[in-house]
């Protein structure tokens, strides 16, 4: 299940929220950098997904509760290391490229650290989707004074001050509603680019204009939220 790479640093959890991604397992969990554990966390998938995971030397979380951010926070919770990562099941994104990420939470550079998706192939980013990521960046933009470009699932921090922001969005608001509480509690958030790839199988979210207007409203409401007074929780 891993790759060799002397830079790794150990005692990281990677959380991989999981709804029938049997097909993009093998390649995923082949690419979890070595000394890193892989929480894949089963969101009710019938394709045989968590069987896969197990038998590939992943640690199986199951979440019934339906939604990306219910799975993610599952993960979250299940896991121990000092830093957490968060990577999409679906074979568009390369866990591998999160070692830099790690690094820099570690020596201090960054508290939470966001993939800047770049299309790599035909069909790797629809327009629909890209469009959607971009308006959100830009309510974001005015709502927090965040100049980032992409709000992607790729991602690293550290799991105690992840826990203390008391994230409650259990759906597609999830990964907005952790840089909004981050940036009111004063974290430094960088973006590293990444290269995004043709998912497996069929998005849950992004994959129609419906699906992506959906996650939009799901995302603005937590832009809604007022600003929560918790100090600079790192």
């Amino acid at each position: 299940m891993t790759t060799s790479s002397p830079t790794s640093p150990a005692s990281v959890d990677v959380v991989l929220p999981c709804l029938d991604e049997a097909a993009a397992l093998p390649w995923v969990l082949a690419r979890i950098p070595a000394g890193w554990r892989a929480l894949v966390v089963d969101n009710g998938s019938t394709d045989g997904s968590a069987d896969i995971a197990r038998e590939l030397g992943a640690t199986v979380v199951h979440e019934p509760r339906r939604g990306f951010g219910a799975a993610c926070h599952a993960g979250l919770t299940a896991a121990t290391a000092d830093v957490v990562c968060f990577c999409d099941c679906d074979a568009s994104l390369d866990p591998g490229h999160l070692v830099p990420f790690v690094r820099d939470v570690l020596d201090g550079r960054a508290d939470l650290v966001l993939g800047r998706r770049r299309a790599r192939g035909r069909g790797a980013w629809p327009a629909h989707a890209r469009a959607g990521n971009l308006a959100l960046a830009r309510l974001l933009r005015r709502r927090t004074g965040l100049r980032l470009h992409d709000l992607g699932p790729l991602r690293a921090a550290r799991r105690e001050p992840l826990l203390a922001l008391g994230l409650s969005d259990r759906r597609s608001g999830y990964p907005l509603q952790m840089v909004v509480r981050a940036a009111d509690a004063g974290w430094r958030i960088t973006e590293h680019d990444v290269p995004y790839l043709p998912r497996a199988g069929t998005s849950k979210v992004t994959g129609t204009w419906r699906g992506t207007w959906q996650a939009v409203r799901d995302m603005s409401r937590v832009l809604a939220e007022p600003p929560a007074d918790r100090g600079a929780v790192r």
